[in-house]
């Protein structure tokens, strides 16, 4: 049985016939499964079917090459061709779907074998192909990467920030196909949002091609003009029909009605279409057929234990001098380049900040490796997990105010992906200085600490930002590492030597204590650990214990001993209180049962105008003279 074609060559009828009853199948299971579920999103999984049949039994059984699902509620389409072609157990799909205590969710999940990437907020998985598409292409592999997206779903500017990036980068290995069937969730396109798709993507300068979405000639002609590279991605504009194959759905789908886009029909409904879509015997046959023909099975998702250590040469720690007055950043640019240059698969992605977040230092050495992606944060993140999924080590970088805000929902997605992407923002906190309230974040830890799968670290001084970066390139995970924009001292030791030398080994949530006391526990972290030890010159006749931390999420017993003994707690940080550090210290106290008779938080409770840094700390209240007054006043 010939059913595998060649890229160039035209379909055969047994081909076209096969391609029929494979289609026929699986449009049995996503009505059967949607009507089980009582839920889903039938309509535009039927009208992306043909499509989907074509891909994946022709090339993706073949070849294993990427297909990111950015449409991701069209789950019922995307599981019924992995069961059709073998790789899921067609029972458990079909009663399993969107049920408790399965892997087949209602969006696509990167649980089940054969997806590459988790979606359902639109956009994101646009962006995550071309961090596919780019990895194939920067290993050199030849191999082709392809998406799905929706008519309506290419309103989010996310999209267009991907769109200019995969042509920048002249990503010809991607093919991306649109299902424009003419519906949105509420409405037509054209009464929700018109668009000219293809003005759009010509004027992006893309190959532009147009199919009818349910002809599989057309569409492989399409895949195959894809194939023959000129240096521009390609997108295959699908004219389908929402529903097709289920005549009541056909019909309000033909007339561009939502009725069936995100509804399930009854099962008096679906019962006589699903006895006409049933296979013959000779049908069912022809499918156990090909699956003898797959040369491709797709690998059991893998998901590192938490902090997991990967294979990374760290190099050896860079050591800054005490007399240097330095910037975290530019010790994080420093350390990126060292690990680059010991490790192809570092990379690096800013948002048009090279400069500022100091990426720029690995970029004079290595451009191949440094990418930017222009003024798109949301872009930047996505792409990132899906360099991170393709075997890169991403480090992605921008100001926190925009990692943190604009990007989080892509951030969010990638920790349910669990992908390995190290999000390092600089100017965070009231250390951005002059440029106002709109840039300052004082939010960003709140931001990120709703996530199970991401950490969050903060740097004290240059030295120990060198080992939190090569730790986070060592350790599997999402990492959001915070750092200021203005320059801080070299923290030393009482013999007058750095602090975080050399032999400093890292570690998330160990406090480090900066010196010994027993009237008051002072704990800080980031640049305030340098306004806190200027404060105890002014506290001569206080015995406060300076404790150092470096995540919010993380505590252990130094902390907790150390707030036992002296009863009084002042915490300051360049961040708001109220979702910072001592949100997160204050609950940690309460779970180990521990009650300071005073408990002082020090935190950013306003928006700041401009200013320098240390001028914002005293407006604020934050800086040295503060805490050696909150600490006199207990």
């Amino acid at each position: 049985m010939q059913v595998i074609p060649k890229i160039g060559e035209s379909l055969t009828e047994s081909q076209l016939s096969f391609l029929h009853t494979f289609s026929q199948s699986c449009r049995h299971s996503i009505l059967d499964m949607v009507t089980r579920a009582k839920s889903g999103h039938p309509g535009g999984s039927l009208g992306c079917i043909d499509y989907l049949s074509l891909l994946y039994t022709a090339i993706i059984s073949q070849t294993g090459e990427p297909i990111i699902i950015s449409n991701g509620h069209i789950s019922p389409a995307v599981y019924s061709v992995l069961a059709e072609v073998g790789y899921l157990n067609k029972k458990n799909v079909i009663e399993g779907f969107r049920k408790a205590h399965t892997i087949y969710e209602g969006h696509v999940s990167r649980h089940v074998p054969g997806v590459w990437y988790g979606t359902g907020p639109l956009g994101c998985g646009m962006s995550a192909a071309t961090g596919f598409a780019l990895a194939e292409k920067t290993k050199k592999t030849g191999r082709m990467v392809y998406t799905i997206i929706g008519d309506g779903e290419t309103q989010e500017g996310q999209v267009y920030e991907a769109m200019h990036f995969a042509r920048k980068y002249d990503l010809e290995n991607l093919v991306v196909f649109l299902d424009y069937n003419n519906v949105q969730l509420t409405a037509s396109v054209e009464t929700v949002m018109p668009m000219d798709y293809y003005a759009t993507f010509t004027a992006a300068d893309w190959n532009v091609l147009s199919v009818n979405g349910h002809d599989y000639e057309e569409m492989w002609e399409a895949i195959s003009v894809a194939h023959h590279k000129n240096g521009k991605p390609t997108v295959i504009i699908g004219h389908t029909v929402m529903g097709k194959g289920v005549s009541f759905m056909e019909e309000t789908g033909k007339a561009h009605k939502a009725t069936w886009h995100g509804k399930a029909p009854t099962s008096d409904q679906s019962v006589p279409e699903l006895d006409m879509l049933s296979l013959t015997p000779n049908q069912a046959q022809r499918i156990e057929q090909f699956r003898q023909l797959t040369e491709w099975e797709p690998p059991t998702p893998i998901f590192p234990t938490r902090l997991s250590r990967v294979s990374i040469d760290t190099g050896s720690p860079k050591t800054y001098p005490v007399n240097t007055m330095m910037d975290c950043r530019t010790a994080y640019g420093n350390a990126l380049l060292d690990l680059a240059k010991k490790n192809p698969e570092v990379v690096a992605l800013t948002a048009d900040l090279s400069g500022s977040v100091k990426t720029g230092i690995m970029e004079k050495e290595i451009p191949e490796r440094h990418f930017d992606v222009g003024v798109a944060e949301q872009h930047l993140v996505s792409c990132a997990g899906g360099l991170s999924l393709s075997g890169f080590v991403p480090f992605c970088s921008t100001f926190g105010a925009f990692m943190t805000s604009r990007a989080k929902d892509q951030a969010r997605v990638n920790d349910i992906n669990q992908t390995n992407v190290k999000m390092i923002a600089t100017h965070c906190g009231l250390s951005v200085g002059e440029d106002g309230p709109t840039h300052q974040a004082i939010d960003d830890i709140g931001s990120m600490l709703g996530f199970f799968h991401t950490h969050i670290l903060e740097p004290a001084d240059p030295n120990q930002c060198d080992h939190i970066i090569r730790y986070t390139a060592q350790h599997y995970g999402n990492f959001y590492v915070r750092m200021g924009r203005h320059k801080v001292p070299i923290l030393k030791k009482e013999d007058g030597t750095p602090l975080f030398d050399e032999k400093y080994i890292f570690q998330p949530g160990k406090t480090i204590r900066y010196k010994k006391g027993h009237d008051i526990t002072l704990v800080a972290a980031g640049s305030m650990v340098a306004e806190a030890v200027a404060a105890l010159k002014l506290l001569s006749h206080i015995s406060v214990e300076l404790l150092i931390i470096s995540s919010p999420q993380i505590f252990d017993e130094t902390l907790f001993e150390s707030v036992y003994t002296t009863n009084r707690i002042v915490i300051v940080e360049d961040h708001n209180p109220n979702t910072g550090y001592s949100a997160q210290i204050a609950k940690a106290l309460c779970q180990k049962g521990i009650a300071p008779k005073n408990f002082v938080p020090i935190g950013v409770e306003a928006y700041q105008m401009s200013g320098t840094a240390n001028a914002l700390y005293d407006i604020a209240g934050i800086s040295a003279k503060h805490i050696a007054k909150a600490c006199q006043n207990l």
